[in-house]
């Protein structure tokens, strides 16, 4: 979803909520690139999006989502490791809140973020798809 100049959210199958539809822009022609690059990602030929972003979310949201934005493809971090780079060492569950609250997921890659054992915890489009997510990276890193 988004408006004529940036994406605003992506949401999984059956996780739209009805105010997000009244919201939602129903003209594709808008996001020929979002379209374009989540295709390219998908491929393995697309490791970095470009595409314009209109973030809503408090400002440590928007914290957490820039530094999520910069953990490399195909590697993965923990809730700690964000909440120190953040200069909020103590804040794991505030991350893990706000990584919840991601709008735009896989663009924005909250599913390389796991538990500090190194298991897989939440994630809104469930945990087999953010394990097809890693295995894709990895695939397409190692190969």
């Amino acid at each position: 979803m988004g408006h004529e100049t940036a994406l605003t959210q992506i949401s999984f199958p059956g996780t739209w909520k009805e105010e997000d539809i009244d919201d939602c822009i129903l003209d594709k022609s808008n996001f020929t690139q979002v379209t374009t690059q989540l295709d390219e990602y998908f491929c393995g030929k697309r490791q970095k999006f470009n595409v314009p972003l209109d973030l809503r979310g408090t400002p440590f949201q928007k914290q957490v989502w820039q530094q999520l934005s910069s953990i490399p493809y195909g590697t993965t971090t923990n809730y700690a490791e964000i909440a120190k780079s953040i200069n909020n060492p103590k804040g794991c569950r505030a991350v893990g809140l706000a990584n919840g609250k991601n709008p735009i997921p896989i663009i924005i890659p909250c599913h390389r973020v796991i538990g500090k054992d190194g298991t897989l915890t939440g994630f809104g489009g469930g945990l087999d798809i953010k394990q097809q997510l890693l295995n894709l990276e990895r695939k397409v890193l190692y190969s």
